[in-house]
Order: structure tokens, then C-alpha cells, then sequence
């Protein structure tokens, strides 16, 4: 990833400057990741039986 792309995903998440500061390359990383998926739909949720049994 270069770096105009890092900040481009900043702003998309809404990220400032200063908190950049607080998070690490990784993290940001992560929040856009878990942003992208926001919208995806699972065919089957995982109950507590499922988990149990995993």
C-alpha cells in the first residue's frame, strides 16, 4: 500500500490526523478492513451450539 492510498483510506474511515498519532499502521489497517466487510451478507450466523462445537 502507498502512502497516498494509506491516507485516501484514512479519510474514507474518517480518521484525522491527530488520531493517527494513537494508531499504528496495523490498526488502521484493520478498521478498514472491518469497515469493508460492514455491508456483507453471511449465509449462516454462528450460535453459541456452533461455537461450542467448534
Amino acid at each position: 500500500m502507498t502512502t497516498p492510498l494509506f491516507l485516501l483510506r484514512c479519510l474514507q474511515i474518517g480518521l484525522s490526523l491527530d488520531e493517527l498519532d494513537l494508531l499504528t499502521i496495523g490498526m488502521v489497517t484493520e478498521i478498514a478492513i472491518e469497515r469493508a466487510n460492514d455491508d456483507c451478507e453471511y449465509c449462516y450466523i454462528a450460535d453459541q451450539q456452533a461455537m461450542d462445537d467448534f
